[in-house]
């Protein structure tokens, strides 16, 4: 699954799905996929990524609260 940084606006590669549904996890494995070569995978602060189509990704991912 690809997100988007929101400070940059380059496409990430999320590696693992599990951690980026998961709203006790704030981060989440992947790797910048701008350039020729692909990086080592970094971790992301969930909050900093969006859906390519510049839409916040759902509270129940992010806010383990989501409910209250």
């Amino acid at each position: 699954m690809f997100l988007k940084d929101k400070k940059s606006g380059n496409l990430i590669e999320v590696l693992s799905i599990s951690n980026l549904i998961d709203p006790f996890q704030p981060k989440v494995a992947g790797r910048f996929h701008a350039g020729e070569e692909m990086p080592e995978p970094s971790n992301f602060d969930k909050a900093d990524l969006i859906f390519p189509s510049d839409e916040a990704l759902p509270r129940c991912w992010i806010d383990a609260k989501y409910r209250e």
